[in-house]
């Protein structure tokens, strides 16, 4: 049985006599996917068949052919897997809510299970599907270990207060994960296999940000990534993050943004690894806490993305250093070209252009020196999400909106000694970088010198 806190009733109804239908959008992946078990629950439970479809909007908060193709490659590898449990997936094109009405009558769907997301975009999909659609329609938050609304009921202020909240639910819900059965209930009719090149080839997306080499799409290469991580670089974790001239972060960003593979199971197997106690609290950490408080502010914060959303010490010191002179402005086409006077912030940029992943220490110099040579604090933070929804894999995430926010306007930290630009908002430069980590290496690194 699936814990029902993890599921929300976000829509009564009248439940009719087809196959349960799970609309599988952050949630990627055939396997350790409470929603995807819990559909399947239902379905057994009712003696009825189990569909997933995914719905691909034609254009999702300007992401570019870099983003759909690591999506697509990653969730024919999951047809592949549902189809081997004998449960048909669609992949259907247009407005999610469109498709999921037709969806719906075609095959009399008795009900709908779908993925929590915190993002406006996908809580809109929900409420105008529900608007034409009348059974019911729950919700399962697959993404948290500790469910969203389990954590707590409020925007939580700091990583200092959700992590006792967080921590005291962990034993409840850091489990491990049921297996997905062969459904022995088939759908009448049969659904033809995805055309994935076909689909590939209609894709009007932006097709001068290129797809990366290094990682592979799918939750099997997101898995030998893993694995890789906790052999070869667990161990230094709380030694290495913060040194961009190392790789020693777990590059599984993409993949957890994707939902091509489940945080509770990075968290599992860093837990049951056998290394040193602090390497593995230091990763829990970050995928726990830091990531699991990135959904709370959203949530709790429809305007995530905008300058209200800073903290009200933050917009006040912000605005009171407005007409503060600026030694340097750019345009947002020398920001996206990397032609700026600052090397390091320069190799960053490069970093993410050809990379797709910006190391997470050079995301928070990047973010701060966007504010430092832009025109006002809503330019910086629209230029900012603009970059990073543009080049980032993980683009278009919580954690790339709380990451911004913080860097910018000072959420979930702490006010500061005032100074010019940034008020009391954390400031961080050249000199600060060049104490932690060897600016020269990573900056040759990325220029592929060494």
């Amino acid at each position: 049985m699936i814990d029902k806190s993890r599921t929300k009733v976000i829509q009564k109804g009248k439940r009719e006599k087809g196959p349960v239908l799970y609309w599988m959008s952050r949630e990627q992946r055939a396997d350790d996917n409470w929603a995807l078990l819990y559909a399947q629950e239902k379905a057994m439970d009712m003696k009825v068949p189990l569909l997933v479809c995914f719905c691909m909007a034609p254009s999702f908060l300007g992401a570019p052919y870099r983003a759909y193709d690591f999506m697509l490659k990653g969730l024919e590898e999951t047809e592949k897997s549902l189809l081997a449990k004998k449960i048909p997936f669609l992949l259907l094109e247009g407005e999610p809510d469109k498709n999921i009405f037709i969806l719906v009558r075609r095959y009399s769907v008795s009900e709908i299970v779908t993925d929590f997301d915190p993002l406006r975009i996908k809580q809109q999909w929900k409420r105008k599907a529900g608007e034409t659609i009348k059974i019911p329609i729950h919700e399962v938050d697959s993404h948290n270990i500790v469910p969203c609304w389990e954590t707590s009921s409020k925007k939580e202020f700091a990583a200092r207060t959700i992590r006792s909240k967080i921590h005291r639910l962990l034993d409840r819900y850091l489990v491990s994960f049921p297996d997905l059965l062969s459904h022995p209930f088939p759908l009448e009719k049969d659904i033809p296999g995805v055309q994935w090149r076909e689909i590939q080839r209609r894709l009007k997306a932006d097709r001068s940000v290129s797809p990366v080499p290094w990682l592979v799409p799918g939750s099997q290469g997101g898995m030998a990534i893993l694995e890789r991580f906790i052999t070869e670089r667990l161990e230094r974790y709380p030694l290495d993050r913060n040194d961009p001239g190392i790789p020693g972060l777990s590059d599984l960003s993409p993949y957890l943004h994707f939902g091509q593979i489940s945080p509770q199971r990075a968290a599992l197997e860093v837990s049951f690894s056998g290394k040193e106690e602090e390497a593995k609290e230091a990763f829990l950490e970050e995928i726990i806490v830091r990531r699991e408080l990135a959904d709370n502010f959203c949530f709790y914060t429809p305007f995530y993305d905008s300058f209200n959303s800073f903290p009200g010490w933050a917009r006040n010191s912000l605005n009171e250093h407005r007409q503060d002179r600026r030694e340097y402005i750019y345009s947002f086409r020398e920001l996206e070209d990397a032609e700026t006077h600052d090397e390091l912030w320069n190799a960053g940029q490069m970093e993410m252009l050809t990379k797709g992943k910006m190391h997470g220490w050079m995301r928070m110099y990047w973010a701060k020196k966007i504010l430092e040579w832009s025109t006002s604090p809503e330019e910086a933070l629209e230029r900012a999400i603009l970059l990073n929804d543009r080049y980032e894999l993980d683009g278009r995430d919580p954690n790339g909106y709380t990451g911004i926010a913080w860097s910018i306007g000072g959420l979930h930290d702490r006010a500061w000694p005032s100074r010019p630009l940034f008020g009391k908002v954390r400031y961080m430069n050249n000199r600060g970088a060049a104490r932690k980590f060897n600016v020269k290496r990573y900056i040759e690194q990325v220029k592929g010198r060494v």
